[in-house]
């Protein structure tokens, strides 16, 4: 379910704008992403077509321990409280980045992100859906999974993934 942290009113229907989703975590890369999207859509002054949405998934207690057995009670209270303490950092810190946009909304959702970030270009109605590129290797990928290459196949929208650049020596 959808926690909306500080979220901004829903445009009127009919007020012309398109949706924009940014999937965001605690990664330097999705913050780049954030950065790049706003500079290229939302830079103060120029006419903002997108409404944006910003969206975090925060990780069940239970996924993030991976452990059921004696004690694990004990511990998800304390696991579950950190994981929401992160995940409203991450929103603060986009809240921050996302000062001059007039039409924003922030939620943080509980769940896997793949499935977070698709359902959100859902529910919102999104045209496009930006994340970032942590930039592992094949074998990385393949054991976590890839959020990028999970939403290019199953998002109902354009997507469109922002490479960090490598900086050369």
């Amino acid at each position: 379910m959808a926690e909306e942290a500080g979220a901004s009113a829903a445009p009127a229907a009919g007020d012309g704008k398109m949706t924009m989703v940014v999937g965001v975590d605690e990664s330097e890369h999705s913050y780049y992403a954030l950065q790049w999207t706003l500079l290229h859509f939302f830079s103060p002054g120029q006419l903002q077509q997108y409404r944006l949405v910003v969206v975090t998934a925060k990780p069940t207690a239970a996924s993030a321990v991976g452990l059921a057995g004696p004690g694990a009670a004990d511990v998800l209270p304390m696991v579950e409280a950190d994981l929401k303490l992160s995940s409203m950092r991450v929103i603060g810190k986009a809240k921050e980045l996302c000062a001059q946009v007039s039409d924003a909304v922030f939620e943080v959702v509980e769940g896997d992100a793949r499935n977070i970030l698709c359902e959100a270009v859902e529910r919102h109605h999104a045209e496009m859906l930006v994340v970032g590129n942590h930039g592992y290797g094949a074998i990385k990928r393949a054991v976590l999974g890839s959020v990028s290459d999970y939403c290019t196949h199953h998002a109902h929208c354009t997507v469109m993934i922002v490479k960090k650049p490598k900086h050369k020596h």
